[in-house]
């Protein structure tokens, strides 16, 4: 009998292996993810602020500008998916997605390099344009390193906020219907943002740069020295005290040219010209200044000089050297200028959140002189000019009530940068004659207000020029005279018809973009050669010889007179 063959159990099934997660799935876990829409947004805005505006800028801050342009893309990109997803509720196929993002996967790099290739073009081009040597080419790699963490670190704070207005949605969602959780939800989110970045970071800000400025306010710069003379504040003779001028005021008084140098350049025997000043720790009410403004300028002899000049300051109270040499060269120190200092802060910070104390310094100090000055006999009046640059003209026009009242109470105005805040001057402006440029305006044929770019300018429309006189001096890119909050969505009249000499051709108005551009411009305004954004050195010598009109001065003089001024 046969045996039957034993049935061998099968072999056991191999155990499966335990894989352990991969190491770039872990790493990909904590790695931000981003929506398809906003990604196509935050590549749009952000390709877009390589485009060029009004001054050179570094690959720095092109980098900062990038990411925070390229932030709000991503911002609005979602914004638009969410109201499509709203429209169609979410009925998008899958397939439909993956290729788009495999679209968006190739063309995205593309578009990156295209853009930098042409920003780099077009910053050789601003560089040119102002006399600058252009970047260097791996400047474009440095835009990259700097913008995608600014993107990343803002999108991450936008989340966050988004997360926080869901948690309260859903808390106040167990009290109130949905349809009244949601949008009150938002709205105090809203508010709560607004608060903190307006209240108190920026407000905080705001008091530490105060602060910081405020002990370099103690400070005396390399080359200012204390005055013996009487006729300037800050000498043993004044009413106030050296200490007490702050730092911008010790520069004013105790530079400037010597009745030495002022008579070697013109020939002729020269005064010492009269500068008085008044600090912020001089006296801590505005009118208290300015009287005491008035009581050294008494006392330093500045109304028996053949001209006297009102000067509103910048924020910190620095009054340009270049303004008040040319004009103390023209008429041989026979001049007298008196300035207060109102802030602490830097111009352009000033010019955010200081400009109410700029209108009544303005106001209180020219006030104050004329009160005085109307007083003298007519006859032996010295001249009345008004002085001002940047915020400085903001505070001088608030003197005034309009033109009129410029015309009744001076002998003539020099503005410089004007910030188009400016009542007076956007008025102006605005009436200017049909076919002038807003760069370059032409107000009533010139007869009383004229405007220049460059110092030809102020010799066009050839027709008469009376007095008195009011120039505004404004470079076509000086970013402190076209910033403006209208930027953000609507294209400006200085893109319109012709362009300033030292604007780019390729300089397009794009919305969010160019606001943000034109703002990064205003911090770095001065680091450009004179001629050029907030710089106006050589220009005041021609300024002042068109307003202040001194005698026997000619044209020779002034050539010679630039090329001092412009050499310092």
């Amino acid at each position: 009998m046969t045996a039957e063959p034993t049935a061998r159990p099968a072999p056991a099934a191999p155990e499966p292996e335990r894989t352990r997660p991969a190491r770039s799935g872990r790493w990909r876990r904590w790695l931000p993810r981003y929506t398809w829409s906003g990604t196509v947004g935050a590549l749009l805005l952000g390709c877009s602020a390589l485009t060029p505006s009004l001054l050179p800028r570094g690959w720095v801050l092109q980098g900062l500008i990038t990411g925070i342009t390229a932030a709000i893309g991503y911002g609005l990109g979602v914004t638009v998916a969410w109201f499509v997803a709203e429209a169609t509720e979410g009925r998008v196929r899958a397939g439909v997605r993956r290729r788009a993002w495999q679209v968006l996967a190739v063309a995205g790099p593309l578009l990156c390099l295209a853009a930098l290739w042409l920003g780099a073009g077009w910053q050789r081009e601003v560089h040119e344009l102002m006399g600058l040597d252009p970047p260097e080419g791996w400047s474009s790699i440095g835009v990259v390193v700097v913008a995608v963490p600014v993107l990343v670190a803002l999108v991450a704070v936008g989340r966050g906020i988004r997360v926080l207005a869901r948690w309260l949605v859903r808390a106040l969602g167990r009290l109130l219907p949905r349809r009244v959780a949601r949008p009150l939800g938002v709205a105090a989110v809203t508010v709560l943002v607004v608060f903190l970045l307006n209240g108190v970071l920026f407000q905080g800000l705001v008091e530490a740069m105060n602060s910081a400025f405020s002990v370099k306010d103690d400070g005396t710069e390399e080359g200012a020295t204390q005055p013996t003379a009487p006729e300037r504040s800050g000498s043993p003779d004044s009413l106030v005290p050296w200490a007490d001028l702050g730092l911008q005021g010790r520069n004013f008084t105790g530079t400037g040219p010597t009745p030495r140098e002022l008579a070697a350049f013109s020939g002729r025997p020269a005064r010492e010209p009269v500068r008085a000043y008044v600090g912020l720790a001089s006296a801590d009410d505005v009118r208290d200044r300015a009287a005491l403004a008035v009581l050294e300028l008494q006392r330093a002899g500045g109304f028996d000089r053949a001209v006297l000049v009102v000067v509103t300051t910048t924020g910190t109270g620095w009054v340009d050297p270049a303004a008040s040499d040319s004009l103390e060269y023209e008429f041989g120190g026979d001049t007298a200028m008196v300035a207060m200092q109102y802030s602490y802060l830097p111009s352009w910070l000033s010019f955010l959140v200081d400009q109410v104390k700029a209108r009544d310094a303005g106001r209180a100090l020219f006030d104050a002189v004329y009160g005085a000055w109307a007083q003298l006999p007519e006859r032996s009046r010295p001249q009345l000019h008004v002085f001002g640059e940047s915020l400085g003209t903001f505070g001088g026009e608030a003197a005034f009530s309009g033109l009129a009242d410029v015309e009744n109470r001076t002998d003539g105005v020099l503005w410089a940068g004007p910030p188009n805040v400016n009542e007076l001057w956007r008025g102006l402006v605005a009436d200017r004659e049909p076919g002038s440029p807003e760069w370059l305006p032409v107000y009533e044929d010139g007869r009383t207000v004229r405007f220049a770019d460059e110092a030809p300018d102020l010799g066009a429309p050839p027709g008469p020029w009376d007095d008195p006189r009011v120039v505004y001096l404004q470079n076509a890119s000086d970013p402190i005279v076209w910033w403006s909050p209208r930027l953000l969505l609507g294209r400006p009249d200085w893109l319109e018809g012709d362009r300033g000499p030292d604007v780019s051709g390729s300089t397009v108005w794009l919305p969010f973009v160019t606001f943000w551009q034109v703002t990064a411009d205003m911090v770095f305004s001065t680091g450009v050669p004179d001629g050029h954004g907030h710089r106006y050195r050589a220009d005041y010598v021609d300024g002042w010889a068109e307003v202040a009109q001194p005698p026997g001065w000619t044209g020779a003089d002034t050539v010679r007179l630039r090329e001092l001024i412009g050499a310092g």
